[in-house]
């Protein structure tokens, strides 16, 4: 078979490439090497740990919130079998829909290991043994990313895991370590201390999510040590072991000698993903990778091999569903002849944890590092009418702006909803909007997108009404 556009990998960047490939009239096939379509995403990502993100904030809301709210409860309890149920039935439905996406714009599936025989040659050994080959002008490489696993750390999937584990625990564990400090760390470990268990963060860096605003850091921090969640700062893990019925993670000090032990049910690794392009046959072809594994590709998301691109966690930049999305349309349009754009400072990043954290744009410590003159406002979540109405007084809106122009720069937000309202921030940084011009925009009385006004009228002369 013969195809103008083949993608290999079927996440959230390559199905909507090939999506994209097929609405501009490509013949499009896409390759899969597990039965699901969808990626890590769809089936061991973003969405079942949304869904149990959602299933522990309910749990932990009437636990602890409800009966301010006036209603009581008797013989609370979690049901961890049916919880993991409902985060099945997510994950098919969503699976379902991509499949039926991909019938209707008559994408050609074929599930396989999808490898390179040449540049457009590409082999599918499929599970029954048998192999088949299709060939394609251009080649999009959309094979996603794996979970890092040190061979200190002796992963075994049982009582050392990964997210992938995680999310299919039928029982609420006494405790759990989680080594790592960053957004998947963190949702889960927010998951299970909602439901009882103690977690506790080995995290090697000075704060959480370091990679973000350090005032995000700070109140993310404090809200999930409200949960339970106790943190071990500048410490290294040495070594993982798997004891039987339980885990043992030995870890130190960075800077110091001297082994401290926690004992615990799972140890969570979540130090970060590496790309995954194994036995992806990229030495056949030539395609040249950088020291960390990542594919090279040019700016138009081409690879060194002529006709051959690359999309998402396999090439530098940040391992999100979104970034991946806006890259698939981009090469996408790209081999069809348009001359699309993607402005990276402006995709957003989120940690689903509850509070939500959200943020685009530069950090106050990247402006500072820079040299850029800028202006911070900052309005606190507990200053409005909207949140203490649900209870979710928690965190805060940051607006950095141009000291000069009034540009703003980036805006990091730590609350109830954040993940939904930071698109706001990235449609009025996509016109180059100042922080005034947030400011004088109407929002709706009372919602929490009134915490961003207050913020971008902090951020202008130090204006904002409300404190």
């Amino acid at each position: 078979m013969k195809y103008d556009v083949i993608v290999i990998g079927s996440g959230p960047g390559g199905y909507v490439a090939a999506i994209r490939a097929a609405q501009l009239g490509l013949k499009t096939a896409i390759i899969e090497r597990y039965k699901a379509l969808g990626g890590t995403c769809l089936n061991v990502g973003c969405i079942p740990s949304k869904a149990l993100l959602d299933s522990s904030e309910h749990y932990h809301n009437a636990e602890k919130k409800f009966e301010k709210h006036g209603i009581n409860l008797k013989n609370l309890e979690v049901n961890m079998p049916q919880m993991i149920k409902r985060k099945n039935e997510v994950v098919a439905q969503t699976v379902k829909g991509v499949e039926f996406l991909m019938n209707k714009n008559k994408i050609d599936v074929h599930h396989g290991h999808g490898s390179f025989l040449d540049k457009n040659t590409i082999q599918i050994a499929k599970d029954d043994g048998s192999n088949d080959k299709i060939e394609g002008d251009k080649i999009i490489i959309a094979t996603g990313s794996k979970p890092i696993t040190p061979a200190a750390f002796n992963y075994d999937k049982k009582r050392v895991i990964t997210s992938t584990e995680a999310l299919n625990i039928d029982e609420v564990p006494d405790r759990m370590v989680v080594i790592g400090g960053g957004v998947i760390g963190l949702e889960l470990g927010s998951v299970f201390a909602r439901l009882g268990t103690q977690v506790e963060v080995i995290e090697y860096m000075d704060r959480i999510i370091a990679g973000m605003d350090s005032d995000c850091s700070k109140e993310l921090m404090r809200a999930l040590k409200k949960l339970g969640v106790k943190f071990h700062l500048k410490h290294a893990v040495t070594t993982v072991e798997n004891k039987g019925e339980n885990v043992s993670v030995k870890y130190k000090k960075r800077d110091k000698d001297g082994e401290m032990e926690i004992v615990a049910d799972y140890c969570l690794v979540a130090i970060g993903r590496r790309p995954y392009t194994d036995k992806l046959g990229l030495e056949n072809v030539g395609i040249e990778k950088d020291d960390r594994g990542r594919i090279k590709v040019n700016d138009h998301l081409e690879t060194n091999v002529p006709g051959i691109y690359a999309i998402g966690d396999v090439i530098i930049g940040a391992m999100l569903a979104h970034k991946a999305e806006e890259e698939g349309v981009f090469v996408a349009e790209t081999i069809a002849g348009q001359k699309p754009h993607i402005d990276y400072n402006l995709i957003p990043g989120v940690v689903y944890t509850w509070p939500e954290v959200a943020a685009v744009g530069k950090t106050e410590e990247q402006l500072k590092e820079a040299g850029v003159p800028y202006k911070s406002g900052k309005f606190p979540f507990k200053a409005l009418g909207r949140a203490r109405a649900s209870t979710d007084i928690e965190g805060m809106v940051k607006v950095l702006s141009h000291k000069e122009t009034d540009e703003i720069l980036g805006v990091h937000m730590v609350g109830p909803r954040t993940a939904d309202m930071i698109a706001e921030a990235v449609a009025l940084m996509e016109f180059r909007a100042s922080a005034e011009d947030a400011a004088r925009m109407s929002h709706a009385h009372p919602t929490y997108t009134e915490a961003f006004k207050e913020a971008a009228l902090a951020a202008t002369d130090d204006r904002a009404l409300h404190i």
